[in-house]
């Protein structure tokens, strides 16, 4: 099942609600891209492909919707979706080039505010498909590092359910299983929102692949016992010099990877890479409500005092030192890793 999907008939998108797996299953309809950048706002969709994509949708949305009967009316209303969509989440990247890149078609088309909405509908509906076919081709990259018989820490969600369909680190976790790998998975819980042990959990026991749910600060001990030979996450921008935004928590599990020797891996589409920002620490990095912390609860009873008060970030950077590489659908691009990527794109044609 695709995490996001489009009604043709209906002009409506469709996505999973994350926020109550695994308990519900549920499908929510937008006909509008402000109902869609609050969802990006709120976490129904979250993972920077899905949001790239599903941010495309709010913007074909925004034209189909429009009621402007000029060309140059219908692409000021698009200017405005653009900025409220920009808006939602600050730190992935893919959410900016998505509506980017829609506005840039629609400025190419020279035809009538109908050609451009069938045009914007059109490639949406490309994107999502070329989410799907670029996570494979990752998946299979990056399934060549994986051993029979490996022990994979994996932070966070990057499944299905991060992107439109199969993943990035899961979906390769999801390739080594698909080709008959002996694997195990040691799942971080991630806190505050818990994606790990709510979604990602989930997700494997949908493919049938072994794990257990950990707690974020296990995965130390875990590597020192010697009980883990990889590590995989994602990463929602990439800095130009290879420093990663990711999920937090995974800066500390990189550090206690390298410590340990065991290969840290980053896995991603080229779009998620920012070649405007020189260095991690220059990427915004998003601080949510407080509340996501404090609101915990064990056994019933809230945990946290009265009066307690919480900083929630959502994203740490994980150095580029830490990494043993990138898996991307260019390939396995290992250190230095603006060079390398630059030579990737280089054969790829894409310079």
């Amino acid at each position: 099942m695709r995490t996001i999907t489009w009604d043709d008939e209906k002009q409506v998108m469709q996505m999973i609600d994350q926020r109550i797996l695994p308990q519900e299953l549920k499908i929510l309809s937008y006909d509008n891209y402000q109902d869609i950048a609050e969802a990006i706002r709120v976490m129904v969709v979250r993972g920077a492909p899905a949001i790239g994509v599903a941010a495309a949708y709010g913007m074909a949305l925004a034209a189909v919707r429009s009621k402007a009967t000029t060309r140059e009316a219908l692409l000021a209303d698009l200017q405005t979706a653009g900025e409220a969509l920009n808006q939602a989440r600050p730190t992935a990247v893919n959410l900016f080039w998505a509506v980017k890149r829609m506005q840039q078609a629609a400025q190419a088309v020279e035809g009538s505010p109908d050609e451009i909405r069938e045009a914007l509908v059109r490639l949406a509906g490309e994107m999502a498909d070329k989410d799907v076919a670029t996570n494979k081709r990752m998946a299979e990259y990056g399934a060549a590092l994986i051993e029979d018989g490996d022990t994979i820490v994996h932070h966070c969600n990057t499944g299905a359910l991060a992107t439109v369909d199969w993943g990035t680190a899961l979906g390769v976790i999801r390739m080594a299983h698909e080709q008959s790998k002996k694997i195990h998975v040691f799942v971080d819980e991630t806190r505050p929102r818990l994606q790990g042990a709510r979604l990602t959990a989930w997700e494997l026991e949908q493919y049938g692949i072994p794990y257990d749910i950990i707690t974020d600060g296990a995965s130390g001990l875990m590597m020192r016992k010697g009980l883990v030979q990889k590590v995989f996450f994602g990463a929602d921008r990439v800095a130009a010099n290879g420093d990663v935004a990711n999920k937090i928590g995974s800066y500390m599990l990189a550090l206690a990877a390298y410590d340990n020797g065991i290969p840290a891996y980053s896995v991603f589409p080229i779009s998620t890479v920012d070649l405007e920002l020189e260095r991690g620490d220059l990427i915004p990095i998003e601080e949510r409500d407080p509340e996501e912390v404090l609101a915990l609860s064990l056994m019933g009873h809230r945990v946290t005092p009265e009066k307690a008060s919480a900083r929630n970030f959502a994203f740490d950077v994980t150095p580029n030192r830490l990494l043993s590489g990138w898996v991307t659908e260019k390939g396995v691009i290992k250190p230095p890793f603006k060079e390398n990527l630059l030579a990737a794109l280089e054969v790829e044609g894409a310079l």
